[in-house]
């Protein structure tokens, strides 16, 4: 028998999670609000609009054969379409220091809270550590450069956008670049 050549059947590892899509309306009207934050807080790094979603569950660096095994398990649930409508502007915080800011829910929190129960039932059934933070549905806008935050000024209201029906939970592959991650659809599963 002959050698094996380099890298055969070796696992695919990959950055991947969970989340949910923004209509591309809304998605360019967030896109000018973006704009105008980052003029008042450039010492945050802001979220390119094509990156923006409601992440459902962060799997890390895991094979790729396991994210798509939560995937699969998951596209044989009844999962329902969630009505969600982004909310206002909050941030995690370290005393006065902005880590992240972000668009909360004015409504959906229950719908999302109960999709990322799921989600997080077929990680652990997988083998990854369960989550240690309670579920907080969010869009990030922003993260902070430094390690310890900034002081975030005053950012103009955001932008009075519709609600809408999410009927698609994708699982997206994080790729780290010069301009920041760039996210890709690995796998998208109907929600009824």
């Amino acid at each position: 028998m002959g050698a094996k050549p380099l890298g055969e059947d070796a696992p695919v590892r990959v950055r991947t999670f969970f989340g949910l899509p923004l209509p591309e309306a809304h998605r360019a009207a967030l896109a000018g609000y973006i704009a105008e934050c980052a003029k008042r807080a450039p010492e945050l790094r802001w979220t390119p609009s094509e990156n923006l979603h409601l992440t459902v569950r962060f799997l890390g660096h895991v094979d790729l054969a396991l994210a798509e095994g939560i995937a699969d398990r998951l596209a044989e649930r009844d999962m329902r379409s969630l009505g969600l409508r982004l909310g206002e502007v909050g941030s995690f915080k370290r005393g006065r220091m902005a880590r992240v800011v972000w668009l909360g829910l004015a409504s959906g929190q229950e719908e999302i809270a109960a999709l990322a129960e799921q989600v997080e039932a077929e990680s652990v059934r997988a083998g990854l550590e369960p989550e240690s933070r309670r579920y907080h549905a969010h869009l990030t806008l922003a993260r902070a450069r430094a390690r310890d935050g900034a002081l975030l000024p005053v950012l103009p209201a955001p932008p009075g956008l519709e609600g809408w029906r999410a009927d698609e939970l994708v699982l997206y592959r994080s790729r780290p670049g010069r301009g920041g991650s760039v996210y890709e659809p690995l796998r998208r599963v109907r929600l009824s």
